[in-house]
């Protein structure tokens, strides 16, 4: 009996301590990564701004099917259904080993912020905007990747390049199918907190097989009056981000906005459907290098067929046209079809194979140049720049095919 007294006597003392202790968060950290590595062959390749001297190459390219990068997140829970959470994420080039943006160890991702499933999250840091975010599941870049797949120089936003520095993100919990999310960025310029600034916002539904989305954002550049973006804009961090042979010729711009609508239709469990209309502003300042606004409006349509429970299919097209400003009466016009095929060795492993063409047509700016005068930019002919794996890599001529196939790895 004396042995019982004493073991039910350190029981009661344990369960009082245990009582009148605080109760420590649960946390936990995730190291995980993507390894993706390919060959790709295009029909014709120059520098950006040129109209001659295209050939043809082929090349090793890192992180086509999805970027190759390497990133920590977390999650501790705080009690009471709210959890601090982070993420930091690096990007790198596996055929050379270099970082994807310089200087920025973790130019991906590096936010922090808060999450409770009854009022939503709030993260703060170098992240997407919300108009990324919630247009995301519709963007052709799901199965037609961003390098490829992405609407001609990934104009309208929806592949990854655009993450903005010094962002304030909210998002709602879904409620009857309906979420809510508005970013603003501040690029912290003495006397404003516009100048530099990205924000964007926007709603999606999702309810059953049917989904879609509202969005819009707008970048401003912090160069008071346009011109060569300012260090201080906030989706500058290697140099303005979605120029193309595309947009070559209104890079400098004192804003950019862009609203987009985005749907998706589930069939059953081998096909769906997603379609998308963009509409993008370049908007001059005094200091532009060009006078009129200039707006481009992008439709595209991706069917997607899950064949077997190892191979996946896609094909897409896309139809980008530009007003009629700047002195152009022939403006440019973008036709691009895709096509991709995806093998899963494993969950975590697959093969894959991509085909992209795409033809130009009309006349479109190019890259200024500058005279005694002052920058004058000339009309040019308009050339092919497929997805936005090729921004810095164009045709030289109209039209453009490139493949591809390569392997991926996630851990």
């Amino acid at each position: 009996m004396k042995g019982f007294n004493l073991t039910k006597s350190a029981l009661v003392a344990a369960l009082a301590f245990a009582a009148a202790a605080p109760a420590f968060a649960q946390s936990s950290v995730t190291l995980y990564g993507i390894v993706d590595d390919s060959i790709v062959y295009q029909s014709s390749q120059t520098s950006l701004g040129s109209t001659s001297g295209g050939r043809s190459n082929v090349k090793t390219a890192s992180g086509i099917w999805a970027g190759s990068r390497f990133g920590l997140k977390g999650a501790e829970d705080l009690g009471g259904g709210t959890k601090a959470i982070f993420q930091l994420e690096s990007g790198s080039n596996i055929n050379n080993g270099a970082q994807q943006y310089t200087n920025a160890m973790f130019g991906r991702q590096a936010w922090v912020g808060l999450t409770n499933g009854q009022f939503g999250t709030l993260t703060l840091g170098r992240q997407y905007t919300s108009y990324y975010t919630l247009m995301a599941p519709y963007s052709p870049t799901n199965w037609l990747t961003g390098y490829f797949g992405a609407h001609p120089g990934d104009l309208d936003e929806l592949d990854t390049i655009y993450r903005a520095n010094n962002s304030i993100v909210y998002t709602s919990p879904k409620l009857y199918g309906v979420t809510v999310s508005g970013s603003y960025s501040l690029a912290g310029t003495p006397d404003s907190v516009y100048r530099g600034s990205t924000w964007s916002a926007a709603v999606q539904y999702q309810q059953g097989p049917i989904g879609g989305t509202v969005a819009f954002t707008r970048i401003n550049n912090s160069t008071i009056g346009g011109g060569v973006y300012g260090t201080d804009s906030t989706t500058n961090t290697a140099g303005q981000s979605g120029v193309s042979a595309v947009t070559n010729g209104y890079q400098g711009a004192q804003a950019q906005n862009r609203f987009a609508v985005g749907l998706g239709y589930v069939f059953n469990s081998a096909w769906d459907i997603s379609a998308t209309y963009t509409n993008v502003q370049y908007i001059p300042g005094i200091a532009s290098k060009f006078t009129d606004e200039q707006v481009f409006n992008t439709a595209g349509t991706v069917l997607h067929w899950k064949a077997t429970t190892a191979w996946d299919f896609a094909a897409g097209y896309s139809y980008t046209w530009a007003s009629k400003a700047n002195g152009i009466d022939d403006a440019a016009s973008y036709h691009q079809f895709n096509l991709s095929q995806y093998y899963s060795l494993s969950k975590r492993t697959g093969l894959y194979a991509l085909e992209a063409f795409q033809r130009a047509n009309g006349r479109t700016l190019g890259t200024p140049t500058f005279t005694a005068a002052g920058a004058v930019n000339r009309s040019i002919a308009a050339t092919a720049s497929i997805g936005d794996g090729f921004q810095t890599a164009p045709s030289s001529s109209r039209s453009m095919f490139a493949a591809g196939v390569g392997i991926i790895h996630r851990f």
